[in-house]
C-alpha cells in the first residue's frame, strides 16, 4: 500500500499463544477498537520465550493468517502482519536463522525485550549477533526496564549500539510521577523513540493504551506522534506493503 493510517508495531492480538488475547472474539474486538482509533495495520508480535516453544515463524504466520480471516469476516478494516517479541537472552546467538522471528518474517527488523535491574553482560553480544544477521534491532518499551528507570542515560548506550527504541502507549497512562511515566515522557520529549506501539494484550486494557496515544500527542504534538506511529512504522512493513 502506498498510504497507511497508524501502524501498531507491537501487539499481542493472536489468541491463545501467550499472555495476550485469549479468544478469537477478543482479538477481533481489539482489532475493531484499533481500527476505530485510526490504525490500518498491526504487527502481531507474540512473545518468543523458551517456555513458549510453539511461537516460531511458521506458526506465527499461520496464526496471523487465521486471525486475518476472522477480522475480514467481521468487516474490520485492519491488516495484520506477522512478527514477534524476542526475549533477549545469553543464548540468543544460538538461534537457528530459520527460527529467527522478525517483523514480516523477512529479518530486516527484529523486536526484542529485556527485563533487568541492570544491563546484563551478554546484552551487547546478543544484540550484535542479531545485527550480524542483517537485522536492525528494536528494543521494546525500555521505559519499563528497571535498569533504564534507574539510569535513563542508558539510552545513549543503546544509540551507540545502533538500537532503535519502541515506546509503549500504556505508559503515558500510568500514574503521574511513576517511573514508567516519567521515563516514557522524558524519552519522547528527548526524541529517543523510533516508534510507539500499543502492546495490546486484551480488550480491558486497550482503552487505556489508546488514551496514552492522546496524551502523547498532547505532550509532543501531532507531527511527532504521526512520525512515530505512521511514518517510521512504514519502514518495518514488507516491501509489498510499504
Amino acid at each position: 500500500m502506498s498510504t497507511t493510517g497508524r501502524i501498531d508495531v507491537h501487539s499481542h492480538l493472536l489468541p491463545g499463544v501467550d499472555d495476550g488475547c485469549r479468544t478469537v472474539e477478543e482479538s477481533v474486538a481489539c482489532a475493531a477498537m484499533l481500527a476505530g482509533a485510526g490504525y490500518t495495520h498491526a504487527f502481531c508480535t507474540p512473545h518468543v520465550w523458551p517456555n513458549l516453544p510453539g511461537n516460531n515463524p511458521r506458526t506465527i504466520v499461520e496464526a496471523t493468517a487465521n486471525l486475518q480471516s476472522a477480522i475480514d469476516a467481521a468487516n474490520v478494516p485492519l491488516r495484520l502482519i506477522p512478527g514477534g517479541e524476542i526475549n533477549l537472552r545469553e543464548d540468543t546467538p544460538a538461534t537457528k536463522l530459520e527460527a529467527l522471528v522478525s517483523y514480516g518474517m523477512i529479518r530486516r527488523y527484529v523486536l526484542i525485550d529485556l527485563w533487568a535491574e541492570s544491563l546484563p553482560a551478554f546484552f551487547g553480544t546478543s544484540v550484535r549477533w542479531l545485527q550480524e544477521q542483517g537485522a536492525t534491532v528494536v528494543l521494546a518499551h525500555p521505559e519499563r526496564m528497571a535498569a533504564v528507570q534507574k539510569q535513563p542515560d542508558l539510552a545513549d548506550h543503546f544509540a551507540e549500539l545502533g538500537l532503535l527504541l519502541q515506546g509503549n502507549l500504556q505508559c503515558f497512562s500510568d500514574p503521574p510521577g511513576s517511573a514508567t511515566r516519567r521515563t516514557v515522557e522524558r524519552f519522547l520529549l528527548e526524541g529517543r523513540y523510533f516508534v510507539l506501539g500499543s502492546d495490546t494484550h486484551n480488550l480491558s486494557s486497550l482503552p487505556m493504551r489508546l488514551e496514552g496515544l492522546k496524551r502523547a500527542t498532547d505532550l509532543a504534538g501531532a507531527e511527532m506522534i504521526d512520525r512515530l506511529t505512521i511514518e517510521n512504522p512504514r519502514k518495518l512493513l514488507p516491501p509489498d506493503l510499504g
